[in-house]
């Protein structure tokens, strides 16, 4: 099976993405679950943290499908959602467009750089929920904001959120990444509390309307950047450290920054607007019997890599 691909992050969470409406074969369930077990790997395959599928919708103009590395899928990926949509954009000409997720149908568009030369892209984070039952979370309360997880931890406080797909944030003066990493092994093994998993994050406030995240994200670990954290963050960070509704909230984290807008009208919902960038583009020739596979020469988008360097070492900078 031939099978195009573009390597690309955003905020360095990255990505293999594969249009499957330009394969010869319409792939099937377990081969979306095996090309990730198979390609992600970072010692033996391509590495990445996951592979989007583009796929046709009768909904919006296109369907994106997250598959994690660990062969599980994902309600939605916000940083992938961005890649997606710089692809389907640039395919149409057009300057917004709708894709379609697994939970709901969002709307996406090209928006002003938040950083010099980095091609800028705004997704829509939604439906966003405090109702444990969404993510699910095992309570005895209907909500858990700034709570303590006595089966997680004590002494430290968590707010719980779907966006949709499953949260715990919580916010803190310092913090320790090991105890992050920590924290995260052992919620996502306590199925009593969390029965499909929970993506754990760390928010470090550095100036009002700016915080530093990072996340352990379920299905893959550690990571540089999970979009959907970055978004449930920043609406933690309005209940919690006292951030503004209807204005830019920088986020900062490892692999780069963002910007969240966080709208309150009856519900919440979250603007996320962020890079997508190529990395490089090639094809994979993918035998999926045998576990293996052949790849192309890669064509590197060498200057694009390069900006975003400059804004991945600026929002170091800022989480120190």
């Amino acid at each position: 099976m031939n099978i195009p691909y573009i390597k690309g992050h955003g905020s360095d969470n990255d990505f293999i993405m594969i249009d499957e409406r330009k394969l010869d074969v319409e792939l099937s369930e377990e081969e979306r679950k095996e090309l990730s077990l198979l390609l992600c790997d970072r010692l033996e395959g391509i590495g990445s943290d996951g592979i989007l599928f583009i796929l046709s919708s009768e909904k919006a103009t296109a369907c994106m499908r997250m598959f994690n590395s660990d062969g599980t899928e994902a309600e939605m990926c916000g940083n992938g959602l961005r890649l997606v949509a710089r692809y389907v954009i640039e395919e149409s000409e057009e300057e917004k467009v709708d894709i379609e997720t697994q939970k709901a149908v969002l709307g996406v568009e090209r928006v002003e750089e938040i950083f010099e030369g980095v091609d800028t892209f705004s997704v829509a984070i939604e439906p966003v929920s405090f109702q444990v039952g969404t993510l699910p979370m095992t309570w005895l309360e209907q909500e858990a904001i700034e709570v303590e997880i006595p089966a997680l931890t004590e002494g430290q406080t968590f707010t719980a959120l779907s966006v949709p797909n499953p949260h715990i944030v919580s916010v803190l003066d310092e913090y320790e990444e090991a105890e992050l990493e920590r924290i995260g092994e052992k919620a996502n093994h306590l199925p009593d509390v969390f029965p499909n998993g929970v993506n754990v994050s760390f928010v470090k406030p550095v100036r009002h309307n700016e915080i530093f995240v990072q996340t352990y994200e379920r299905g893959v670990g550690l990571t540089n950047a999970c979009g959907t954290a970055m978004s449930a963050s920043s609406i933690v960070s309005v209940l919690v450290a006292g951030n503004d509704v209807e204005t830019p909230i920088t986020v900062m984290n490892k692999g780069g920054m963002v910007q969240c807008v966080v709208h309150k009208q009856g519900d919440y919902r979250v603007e996320l607007r962020g890079n997508a960038t190529y990395v490089y583009e090639a094809e994979v020739n993918v035998d999926i019997e045998t576990q293996s596979f052949e790849e192309s020469p890669r064509h590197v988008h060498t200057k694009e890599n390069e900006l975003y360097e400059e804004l991945r070492d600026y929002a170091k900078s800022q989480g120190r």
